[in-house]
């Protein structure tokens, strides 16, 4: 088979497809893009064998059909490298020789027997099928991704639960210290359903829904799920399991209530942790009236710091601490002006809230587990 494609357009194709191959394949035919020239059409596809990636790209001088596997750093490494221009693709289906001309040259790979390549997984018939804006995946794995757990004994911590109600999506991810729920009210589903999003696919749809802000069409069933978007299309295996009962951790009628410019506690917080233990990483947090210290200090070198911040309060003056890197990391993934901390007493989790909703139809909650304070 032979076709001629733009060297930029076909580029940035295989690098979107690039981000799911791993660098420590099992298998030798993974380290390749898997080429499938049909009419005037050429399929693109990357896999790790967990998640998939396929993209298409209308091609005008075409001449036969076939698949091919090709391998991906080489292709790409030697792409990065060209101006725009047209590159012609001759490929020999039974020697696996491919021939890339160039304007002033010639570039030969070895590719490989694209039977080889592993088969994209089925969904089931009776699959779930939703479509909404592809702006509320991107925000809900943007808002939850940096919540998700890295934990070998509990699988189902590792990504990212998303259920579905009538007129509802829910975003839940939480690594036993910290969680995160983002809430959407303006999708229309069919009938309520849940998975699991792994962290990695998680990820890859981050990157690709980026250049996408178009409709979205997902499928799943219990272990597979695949995301249709404009120009791409991902499916993953997703985690089996029952998610845990996130909701019953989340604290209830919480009397202390303080509102605080968020780019403030922020700053201040990455000044003052950085006289934290490295260990603990623990900043104290002390309330009186509209003032709030913020304190830290590790005895074995010696040293510590603390800061006022003005802010407004109502409730009982609380003292209450939290490990600095988590309240920065929440920090840094509210981007309201204003956040609200609700406590109800030093021992149970605190809750972060933007003041201002960015958008009418969402709501977010990020929850921390505090720290003992030693007295």
């Amino acid at each position: 088979m032979k076709f001629v494609a733009s060297s930029t357009e076909l580029l940035g194709k295989l690098q979107a497809v690039a981000r799911v191959i791993s660098s420590k394949n099992t298998l030798p035919i993974l380290d390749n893009f898997l080429f499938d020239l049909q009419g005037n059409i050429l399929t693109i596809t990357g896999s790790d064998l967990e998640s998939t990636i396929s993209t298409k790209i209308e091609l005008d001088n075409v001449d036969g059909s076939g698949k091919m596997a090709v391998p991906a750093k080489i292709l790409t490494d030697t792409l990065k490298e060209f101006p725009e221009q047209p590159l012609t693709f001759d490929v020999n289906n039974e020697t696996y020789v491919i021939e890339i001309f160039s304007e002033n040259g010639k570039f030969s790979v070895m590719g490989q027997d694209a039977d080889d390549f592993p088969q994209v997984p089925e969904i089931k018939e009776t699959a779930t099928t939703a479509e909404f804006s592809a702006e509320i995946l991107l925000t809900g794995i943007n808002r939850t991704l940096f919540a998700t757990a890295d934990d070998e004994l509990r699988p189902v911590m590792n990504g990212i639960f998303v259920q579905m109600e009538e007129n509802t999506i829910t975003f839940v991810a939480s690594d036993a210290h910290k969680l995160v729920r983002y809430r959407r009210t303006d999708i229309e589903n069919a009938a309520a359903a849940s998975f699991i999003l792994p962290k990695k696919p998680a990820g890859l749809l981050k990157n690709l829904l980026a250049k996408d802000y178009g409709s979205l069409i997902v499928q799943f069933d219990e272990k597979n799920a695949i995301f249709r978007m404009a120009g791409y299309i991902l499916i993953c295996r997703l985690v089996e399991g029952t998610y845990p009962a996130y909701q019953s951790v989340i604290p209830q009628n919480n009397p202390n209530k303080m509102v605080i410019d968020r780019a403030d506690f922020y700053n201040t917080l990455r000044r003052v942790s950085v006289f934290s233990n490295q260990a603990s990483n623990l900043v104290k947090l002390q309330i009186e009236d509209t003032m709030l210290t913020i304190s830290a200090q590790d005895i074995d070198f010696s040293i510590s710091a603390y800061e006022r911040l003005n802010c407004q309060f109502d409730g009982e003056n609380i003292e209450i601490g939290f490990k600095s890197s988590f309240l920065i990391e929440i920090l840094s993934n509210l981007s309201a002006t204003d956040v609200m901390l609700e406590m109800s007493e030093p021992s149970r989790a605190g809750l972060l809230f933007p003041v201002d909703k960015e958008k009418e139809h969402e709501d977010i909650l990020m929850l921390l587990m505090p720290m003992m304070i030693n007295s």
